[in-house]
């Protein structure tokens, strides 16, 4: 205050003296003033003379009485004892810091998206890295920061003043990591609360679109004990500007793109009548990586199959082939499964896709498997038919021989030592069959002897 005194004194009637002889000086330049007026003259001049020393201690004692202002010495446990925070604790912890019960604590929040650490569709869970703010007023805080060298904030332990009891209603595991261990007042009574979590909630995914989905997780922040005439919940930033700042403070994404943040503050009271604020994070899947290493090499394995129809049905080697490439396609329906969650009431793009690929290629292994049974077969029936031709040929030559050796039979049925010429029907019957003996010689041994 002092300090403010002297400064506003030189402003008034050393300021006021100075530009008077400033001005006067400047006359007797131009030499404007008369022979008469000289003692009037030297009397100005000296009176100029002490106003300047009057000036000059002003000065002096202004940056003294500086020096001995910057040298005073204030501490936080000043405005501590000034605020009687150690000595009467229940009245800023046990209730809200109100004087009248009947008018609500405002609380303000601000959540920013740090990060997007994972997304596990198989649990339906959402693990993001948040930034959350609070703030409210405390009526009975309050000092002046002149009396205390200019302090207009405090950090004090969280255990000394009354928080609101906000907590996420779709966060399903306890967070790991410490809070805050400090709060910040200031000389208006206003308390901030800032903290950093790692926040392991449920949120429903909608998967039929895998991997080309646009998934929506809600964040909800709500009293548990104090209904909405007790607390009111306000967010500070809107949803354009949640948005700018999360993508701003963005560090990681893991395998999803931020698209936006949106809040909603309207008609979100629950059944008991309880405040509630819901940050709903908006978020695309990339989907590069899938394709690469799923959609395609489940394509080309289906073309490999289609290309198996050019190896010959005559081995094995085809259908061992189509079998290989059968397995590799369920090995990779085995992966879809191990991601996909199985709580899902409609059948995903994605495993339409597959089941179809699966179904083509389990046609194309059957289809094999009919063409080589059909060869198979028609092979060994030809085997079969071979040794039955050669018996039959055999036997239709064994009986030609005995036809021909039954005829040479009838024409020598003579006793042994007897002559045709003592048999006169012998002679007749080598007579008759004379006229052929020459036709069949060459064909009977016993016709050539006969003759």
């Amino acid at each position: 205050m002092q300090k403010l005194s002297l400064i506003q004194f030189a402003r008034s009637s050393s300021a006021r003296r100075w530009f008077y002889y400033r001005n006067l000086l400047g006359d007797i330049s131009r030499q404007r003033c008369k022979d008469g007026d000289t003692e009037d003259l030297w009397r100005r001049l000296t009176e100029f003379g002490v106003a300047v020393m009057i000036l000059a201690g002003f000065l002096s004692v202004l940056f003294l009485t500086d020096g001995v202002y910057s040298e005073r010495e204030c501490s936080y446990q000043d405005v501590v004892t000034h605020l009687n925070l150690t000595q009467n604790k229940d009245m800023y912890f046990m209730t809200r810091p109100v004087k009248n019960y009947k008018r609500p604590t405002k609380v303000s929040l601000e959540v920013l998206l740090y990060a997007i650490l994972d997304v596990v569709e198989k649990d339906q869970k959402f693990i993001p890295y948040v930034w959350t703010v609070m703030r409210w007023h405390n009526e009975y805080i309050s000092w002046n920061p002149n009396d205390f060298c200019g302090i207009k904030t405090v950090s004090l332990p969280v255990e000394i003043l009354w928080k609101p009891d906000l907590t996420i209603e779709e966060m399903t595991e306890k967070d790991k990591a410490p809070p805050s261990p400090y709060l910040k007042i200031n000389d208006n009574g206003d308390v901030e609360v800032k903290n950093d979590q790692v926040l392991i909630s449920t949120c429903r995914l909608h998967i039929y679109n895998f991997p080309f989905d646009i998934q929506s997780c809600n964040l909800s922040f709500k009293s548990v004990t104090h209904t909405e005439e007790e607390i009111q919940l306000l967010p500070i930033d809107n949803s354009s500007e949640a948005t700018e700042w999360s993508r701003e403070v963005m560090r990681t994404q893991h395998e999803w793109l931020f698209i936006e943040m949106t809040v909603t503050t309207s008609n979100t009271s629950d059944v008991a009548d309880r405040p509630m604020i819901i940050y709903t994070i908006t978020m695309k899947r990339r989907s590069v990586l899938y394709i690469v290493n799923f959609l395609i090499p489940v394509m080309f394995f289906l073309g490999l199959d289609l290309a198996s129809f050019l190896i010959s049905d005559s081995g094995g080697e085809k259908l061992s082939f189509k079998v290989t490439v059968l397995l590799a396609v369920t090995v990779m329906q085995l992966i879809l499964n191990e991601i996909l969650p199985s709580t899902s009431n409609r059948i995903p793009l994605i495993a339409v896709y597959c089941i179809g690929i699966f179904a083509l290629m389990l046609l194309s292994l059957l289809e094999t498997i009919v063409v080589m049974h059909l060869m198979a077969k028609d092979s060994q029936a030809s085997k079969d038919n071979e040794p039955d031709e050669g018996r039959s040929s055999s036997e239709a030559d064994n009986q030609q021989e005995v036809r021909k050796w039954t005829q040479c039979a009838c024409i020598y049925d003579c006793s042994v030592g007897e002559t045709p010429s003592q048999h006169p029907q012998h002679e007749a019957k080598e007579v008759r069959i004379d006229s052929r003996n020459q036709q069949h010689a060459d064909r009977s041994p016993c016709l050539g002897e006969a003759v």
